[in-house]
This record gives C-alpha cells, structure tokens and sequence, in this order.
C-alpha cells in the first residue's frame, strides 16, 4: 500500500490497528461486490451489520454512548479506507457517523444520546441529515422548510429536503428547520424525525451517474407532527448544522485520499502488466511523468490529513482548515482518477476496473458537503477578511 513518506512510522500502534482492520474489511467484503453493486444502482446493506461490528459508525464518539471511542486520525484512516473501496460505502458511514450521530451527541438531550446512538453505532438504527433542500443548496440559511411549535409544546413539520444519503433507508432523520414563521437563519433548529412518522416520504432520486452504490433520497414534510422531545434542545441557529458539516468535511479529506490511493495502485500495477509496443506502458516516459504527478499529490494529501487529524485531536482545528482539506483532496483525487482512467486506456471505461467508478463518484464529492467553489470563498474570506458571499 501506498507509503512514500514512511507515515506509518509516525502512526501509533493503535492507528495501524484499526486502519489494516478496515482495510481488511474492504479488501474481502467491498471490492470483491462493489463494482456489481455500482452497476445495478444499489448500496451494499449486507454490509450494514459488519461495518457496525468493526465500529466505524460514529468511531470518534464516546465509548459511553456505545462507540469506540477512537482519535481522530484513526476515524480519518477509517474514511480513507472505506472510500478507497467506494465514495458511496463512506458516504454511508461519514453520514450515519458525523452527520446523524454527531447532532444527537452535541445537540441532544441525555435522554435522545441514550436512545440512539448505541443503537446508531451497530447499525440497528440508520440515520440520515437533511439540511439541503432543491432550491438552497450552498446557502442553506434560505431554508423554507418551518417547524411550527403548537401551545402543548410539539411541533408540525412542513417542507423538503434534497440529496440526502440514506434517506430511503434511514429509521430517523436529523431535520433542520426555520422555528415559528421566523425568516431568519437565527431560528434553525434541529429535530429528530422518525422517518415512519405520517406526512414522511422519502423518494429515492433516478438517473444518478455518479455515487450509483448509495442511496440519495427527497424528503417530503407534510403536516408532520412531532413530540417537544423531537427537539434537539442544544441546537439553535445556522451554526449548528456548520458546525455538522465541518465533522463530515474532515472524513471526507481523508475519504478523498482513499480515492486517490486505490485509482493510483491500480495505475501503477496496469502500467507494469500492460504491454505495448513490446514494452510494459509503465516504462514509457509519458506514463512515468503521469504516475509521478499522482504520487506527489497523494503524499501532499497525506500530509494535510494527518496533520489536520493531529489539530482535531489537540483541538484547535478551524473549519477553515477543514475547507482547505476538502477542497484539495477531492479535487486532487479527481484529477487522479481521471489520469488513472487515461492511463488503463480502453479498459478504463470497465467496472472490473476502479478508476471511472471513482472518477464518476468524485464529482458528486466535489460537490456536495461544500462546492470546491464556496470553499474557495471560504479559504479567501480567511486571508483577506473580506466576505465575498454578499
């Protein structure tokens, strides 16, 4: 596997653990039925109970609430790893994890952890996030979705979301919604919503060509009632769900990596099998400058990320920094995979091969948790303190 840096000798013994443990996992179960999985346009669920067991839902939350308790450069490694196998298979994990577990965690009463997230940890209970909706995407202070609290304290929910990963298989849905006719983005709120609940629909989206091995729903509110203990009472305002996404955001630099990784391995074996001219392709100056450029992004990426993961754990991470992370990486890995998919040629275009199913996959991940664009915006609002949002 991919080490030019030796960084292995500055991961603990922990933090090999539990990557060659996911890597494990990937190699026997993701690979050998992904490919099939992407063409069909389905997500793996038999994957579900395993990927529970190994603990990779909510891995960096505490032991107390069922979880495994893990640093963050282990929960990163864990990305990493499952989207070395498919964006679609971590999408799964960072929502359930950062974006449906992580709420609860900080948002929640005692009573909303206890309830769910052990069971969120095993993957008895899926969960997903809704926040984007059709018409607000990456200003999502222009919600429309509302929550109206009745005089006994409940709550009707009107509205809908757009894009959600897990939304046609998750048991719950952390909503946010605009409080009480309030326009502001002062007045989002959080609420837990069972997805069984009358007035909740989630209708799968067709026609996907990218991220085909994940689910990605619409989520309709019609008259949904729900109890005051659906609130989640520590959550108010935009910052909130931000504060959700810049969670999601880490694992995604470190998934990105994952990408990357797999599409360059693939390359780098092709190239020293593949034979043309009477030569292997590898031996082609071309095709050497091509594997060279790959090579040196991955160990800038590996770099950020580790060095990210290290800031987490300290505590004093920025989401600056994490947009910086996001945005490399997944736009290095997409660059990567489209090199890997040239450099395979003809047999690029392959399910049997990785490199076009990732590449394919990347641009949604280039998308979504942030457009590589709005964090550019981020990155310059950090160094010149101007804000060219408005």
């Amino acid at each position: 596997m991919l080490d030019f840096y030796d960084i292995d000798s500055v991961l603990s013994e922990e933090e090999r653990a539990v990557r060659d443990s996911v890597r494990r996992f990937v190699d026997e179960r993701v690979l050998p039925i992904i490919g099939d999985a992407y063409v069909e346009g389905r997500f793996p669920k038999e994957l579900i109970p395993e990927m529970g067991e190994l603990g990779v839902f909510g891995a960096n939350l505490p032991e107390e609430y069922g979880c495994a308790g893990l640093n963050n450069v282990q929960y990163g490694l864990i990305m990493q790893e499952l989207e070395r196998g498919d964006s679609g298979v971590r999408s799964f994990a960072s929502v359930q994890g950062a974006l449906a577990m992580y709420p609860i965690y900080a948002f929640g009463s005692e009573e909303q952890k206890q309830q769910y997230l052990p069971k969120m940890a095993t993957g008895e209970i899926i969960g997903c996030f809704g926040l984007t909706e059709p018409d607000y995407g990456s200003n999502p202070s222009g919600m429309v979705t509302m929550a109206k609290e009745q005089g006994d304290g409940s709550w009707i929910l009107n509205g809908s979301k757009m894009w959600i990963t897990n939304g046609s298989t998750a048991h719950i849905s952390v909503v946010w919604a605009k409080t009480n006719g309030d326009p502001s983005d002062k007045s989002i709120r959080g609420f837990i919503v069972p997805t069984n609940t009358a007035g909740f629909k989630a209708k799968d989206q067709k026609g996907k060509l990218s991220l085909r091995a994940s689910d990605t729903s619409e989520l309709v509110f019609q008259d949904v009632h729900l109890p005051a203990t659906a609130l989640l009472p520590k959550s108010g305002g935009l910052k909130s769900p931000l504060m959700c996404l810049t969670q999601a955001r880490y694992g995604i630099s470190w998934g990105a990596m994952g990408a990357a990784m797999a599409c360059f391995e693939e390359a780098l074996d092709y190239s020293q099998q593949r034979v043309m001219f009477d030569k292997v392709i590898g031996g082609f100056q071309i095709q050497q400058v091509r594997l060279a450029d790959m090579l040196t992004e991955i160990v800038k990426a590996q770099l950020v990320c580790l060095h990210l993961g290290r800031m987490k754990d300290a505590g004093t991470m920025t989401p600056q920094q994490v947009s910086l992370a996001k945005r490399n990486n997944v736009s290095m890995a997409t660059d990567i995979a489209r090199e890997a998919r040239r450099l395979l040629g003809a047999n690029g275009i392959l399910a049997e091969y990785s490199a076009m199913r990732h590449m394919e996959n990347l641009e949604s991940v280039y998308t979504y948790e942030g457009t590589h664009d709005v964090h550019s915006l981020i990155l310059g609002q950090a160094v010149t303190g101007l804000n060219a949002f408005k």
